[in-house]
């Protein structure tokens, strides 16, 4: 049972939420919708569960419409809980969130369990505290590898996606922004506001030095002036030698060390800024010579506040970005 959306639009007065949206979603599988506040996550479910009319495009499930479907093969669960189905579930009465995270806990379990083929979630899970949240999507994801259901999930959190979605489309701009494994998207985001949206990141802008035919791409830093390589790219991504890219590496991807090990991990000498413990992790804030950056470390062992060290930026770690 797949589900293909195709070209699909939506507009909302003068303004398009959604154009020309395009993706199928496999049965046994679940897909994630990500994108910032208001990209369209929600009217997309909407569309597709027939509770909106598009202006453009079709929807269809196993080749038929989803118009057409019967009553009880499709299932949307909503997570507003002032929508008209919360206020019917809750007979009008105002519930605390625990009453609300059970209520919606049931309602996902019956759906996966139930007749429904084709499941719409809206960002279902964000009333769940940890241990709950892994629970149901742990049950969540048997049953529809089980019963070989079709899934979409509306996220708000990105990091929600990861343990349970197979794959994921992202929306920007009201379009398709990138598509792909919750890891690929997360490792190689496609554009600058993609990898901004999709969780901390290290952004700066730099100046290609090395020809298109270079193994590893070479850069100058704008700020710092820092020479750095970058994982290979293909052309249409670097751009015009003589103009401005942007570079990205995650914080967790930062190695942070006493001296000199491997020259070719672009080695840069920086000062500690700030180190704020997280748990499990350490966010630590460095300063390379008025270049900003944020590494995250299992524990900041030997170093204090005002201190230098040597940081790598490993080459195959350093993102190419679409502006």
């Amino acid at each position: 049972m797949t589900l293909s959306v195709n070209t699909l639009s939506k507009r909302h007065g003068p303004d398009w939420v959604l154009r020309d949206v395009s993706f199928d979603a496999a049965k046994s599988e679940i897909t994630g919708v990500f994108g910032a506040k208001g990209s369209g996550k929600t009217t997309l479910l909407r569309l597709i569960a027939g509770l909106e009319s598009a202006n453009g495009g079709t929807i269809t499930f196993d080749g038929t419409s989803v118009s057409g479907l019967s009553d009880g093969r499709l299932a949307f669960i909503p997570t507003i809980p002032a929508s008209p189905f919360w206020q019917r579930a809750l007979g009008g009465a105002k519930a605390d969130t625990v009453d609300i995270a059970k209520r919606q806990e049931d309602a996902i379990d019956l759906a996966v369990n139930g007749p429904a083929e084709l499941i719409l979630l809206d960002d279902a899970f964000c009333f769940f505290d940890p241990v709950t949240r892994h629970q149901v999507t742990t049950r969540t994801i048997e049953a529809v590898r089980a019963a070989g259901k079709t899934v979409i999930y509306a996220a708000n959190d990105f990091n929600s996606l990861f343990e349970l979605c197979d794959n994921a489309i992202v929306l920007s701009g009201g379009y398709v922004g990138q598509t792909g494994s919750p890891a690929e998207i997360y490792q190689q985001p496609a554009t600058v506001e993609i990898a901004r949206i999709t969780g901390d990141n290290n952004l700066f802008e730099a100046r290609r030095l090395s020809s298109k035919n270079a193994d590893l791409p070479e850069f100058q830093t704008i700020v710092g002036e820092h020479r750095l390589f970058a994982k290979k790219t293909d052309i249409g991504g670097l751009g015009a030698i003589n103009r401005n890219v942007m570079l990205s590496i995650r914080p967790e991807n930062i190695s942070i060390s006493f001296g000199a090990s491997f020259p070719e991990d672009n080695l840069l000498k920086a000062t500690v800024t700030d180190a704020k413990f997280l748990g499990p992790h350490t966010r630590v804030g460095l300063d390379a010579g008025g270049l900003r950056l944020e590494a995250m470390v299992p524990r900041l062992v030997g170093l204090d506040v005002g201190e230098e060290c040597m940081v790598g930026l490993p080459p195959d770690r350093v993102v190419v970005l679409k502006q």
